[in-house]
């Protein structure tokens, strides 16, 4: 399914193909990357727990973002909320508004299901852009403080600044 297309940006559903095809260009860049988490986005694509959406920036799978409308996990796990989950943009295709259009869809999905969404953000520098973006858009902590490998890290507790370490923050959609 085509959610949106401008002539040069496409936002579709995910295929397989797509998801070498991304590996492979994040292996490129230098990310430490595995097809393993894309088959998984889109094995749940299959069996309808998600909506893995790509971006085609002329013809080119250049970012990823997926929608799990119920998802089980993290703060707001099991209690109806959309969660998304794995967002990125190829450096090299960054700042030509393709995460904002990748944000946007990926919202008016969550929006069908309820009127709030949620997502967790790493904590280490490598996200500092989806940082500032996700404040910029309207998302807030949670309140529930720091989760590290999908638990509540206590207070004082041990835990590693790596992709594991992240902050829920949420948003209140328009429209529901």
């Amino acid at each position: 399914m085509v959610y949106f297309s401008n002539g040069q940006i496409t936002i579709r559903n995910m295929e397989y193909e797509d998801a070498q095809a991304i590996t492979d260009a994040e292996i490129e860049q230098g990310w430490d990357a595995s097809i393993e988490k894309y088959q998984k986005r889109l094995e749940d694509q299959r069996l309808g727990k998600a909506i893995s959406l790509v971006a085609e920036y002329s013809g080119k799978p250049v970012g990823y973002i997926n929608v799990y409308p119920d998802n089980t996990w993290g703060a707001f796990g099991g209690k109806g909320y959309p969660e998304i989950v794995d967002f990125g943009v190829l450096e090299k295709y960054r700042k030509q508004g393709i995460g904002t259009i990748l944000m946007d869809i990926a919202e008016e999905i969550a929006a069908t299901y309820a009127d709030t969404v949620y997502l967790g953000v790493g904590l280490h520098s490598g996200y500092g852009s989806a940082q500032r973006m996700y404040v910029k858009r309207g998302y807030i902590p949670d309140g529930s403080g720091v989760w590290y490998q999908d638990k509540v890290c206590k207070p004082y507790g041990e835990c590693k600044n790596d992709d594991d370490l992240v902050l829920y923050l949420s948003k209140k959609l328009l429209g529901r």
